[in-house]
């Protein structure tokens, strides 16, 4: 198998557990030998794709083979997140995407202090994050004052879209929303369910990134863009897999610019606390 086609077929397997065609002998071998070495090493956590440990003694000892955390999450290794990278390739699968995006962020801007904003920023990154990684997402991306999030099927599980729901519905509680109070800091969510490519986007200087591509992407981006303050937008296909209950939510239909249909949501809001 040519490299390219067994970085696809790999991305494939990485993203949903499972192989298009049988993978070669010698991967399989070499992977079983090096979890089960990895395995005897002391750590919490160890890496979910190839078990090597990533933190306590057994991390320091192999730090310099790759143990450190990856980018996008601290429950994979730097080594394996440097092969998905090495390649420009993916794969298209179905998965849950979750986009957070701090609202009316540019007027927050311009009557906040430079260096207050900064901090408001960075604390909505890492709170969210943490969520995210817990709730065994993909952080696919930290841009401006949004974080985005995929939930594939190998790390979310076959549930994906519940689990998807279940971690934007965090994603508030963590900011504050439905406290009487009221949030430290305005958020709006949209989650949708759909095929997308996940892989390794390049350019001609050699960077690249993990990005997540398709008009499924695009639809759960303009979700969270129209979420209000404290609300979560659930597409059909995402409310649908997830088994929701939508004659319990709200219902709307909207329309999203750069989209050619209307597009009909479950409206998910926090439940004030005392």
């Amino acid at each position: 198998m040519f490299e390219k086609e067994l970085a696809d077929e790999v991305w494939y397997w990485y993203l949903t557990g499972k192989w298009r065609v049988p993978p070669p002998p010698e991967i399989v071998r070499k992977l079983a030998i090096k979890q089960k070495i990895y395995s005897l090493l002391p750590s919490n956590p160890h890496c979910l794709e190839c078990g090597v440990p990533m933190a306590g003694l057994g991390g320091i000892l192999l730090r310099p083979l790759g143990s450190a955390p990856a980018t996008f999450s601290p429950k994979f290794c730097s080594d394996c997140e440097k092969f998905a990278r090495k390649y420009e390739s993916g794969a298209e699968v179905e998965l849950s995407m979750l986009f957070a995006d701090v609202r009316g962020s540019t007027p927050l801007a311009e009557s906040t202090p430079a260096k207050e904003f900064k901090s408001l920023i960075q604390r909505f990154y890492r709170e969210t994050s943490h969520v995210l990684v817990h709730f065994n997402s993909m952080v696919n991306r930290l841009m401006g004052d949004q974080v985005s999030a995929l939930f594939v099927p190998h790390f979310a599980g076959n549930d994906h879209a519940k689990v998807a729901i279940e971690a934007a519905q965090e994603v508030l509680n963590v900011t504050g929303h439905g406290r009487a109070e009221g949030p430290w800091v305005p958020v709006g969510v949209g989650v949708h369910t759909g095929l997308a490519y996940v892989g390794a986007v390049g350019s001609a200087d050699g960077v690249n990134e993990i990005a997540v591509l398709g008009s499924a992407a695009n639809l759960c981006a303009r979700l969270s863009s129209q979420a209000a303050t404290g609300e979560i937008l659930v597409s059909q296909e995402a409310a649908d897999s997830a088994g929701l209950d939508q004659s319990s939510f709200e219902q709307r239909i909207l329309e999203l610019k750069g989209i050619g249909h209307s597009v009909p949501v479950s409206v998910l809001q926090t439940v004030a606390t005392a």
